[in-house]
């Protein structure tokens, strides 16, 4: 029963973050608190494996830190991944689902599971 539920519950977060308003990367900041899908080109990323909660950030749409948006991905959800996100992601393009948030007013978008970063076959201006 308990994989029953949360066989739902992923299913459930996976329709819900495709039924999100594209935005433009440009435009991240005009929409914090929204939840979004956002496609870009990521530009690199880091691994910080002796920090606390071993964070990976993923740089969107610029290199850091230049870069319009930034992914976070905590331990508990980088092990969902086959290969390191900050290699296998690196110079491709991507489409990103989620709520948009601020920290130290730079735009960023946590994820909570790796269906919310898919490939993108093409991104326009990127």
């Amino acid at each position: 029963m308990k994989q029953i539920s949360f066989l739902l519950i992923g299913l459930f977060c996976t329709i819900a973050s495709f039924a999100q308003t594209e935005i433009k990367i440009e435009d991240i900041g005009k929409h914090v608190g929204d939840s979004v899908k956002v496609c870009a080109k990521i530009y690199g990323g880091i691994f910080l494996e002796r920090v606390k909660d071993t964070p990976t950030f993923l740089n969107v749409g610029g290199s850091y830190p230049n870069n319009p948006l930034t992914i976070v991905i905590w331990a508990d959800v980088r092990k969902e991944f086959e290969q390191k996100p900050e290699e296998f992601y690196k110079d491709k393009a991507v489409c990103i689902f989620g709520k948009i948030t601020l920290y130290k007013d730079k735009p960023q978008i946590v994820l909570y599971n790796k269906n919310q970063l898919v490939l993108s076959p093409m991104v326009g201006g990127q």
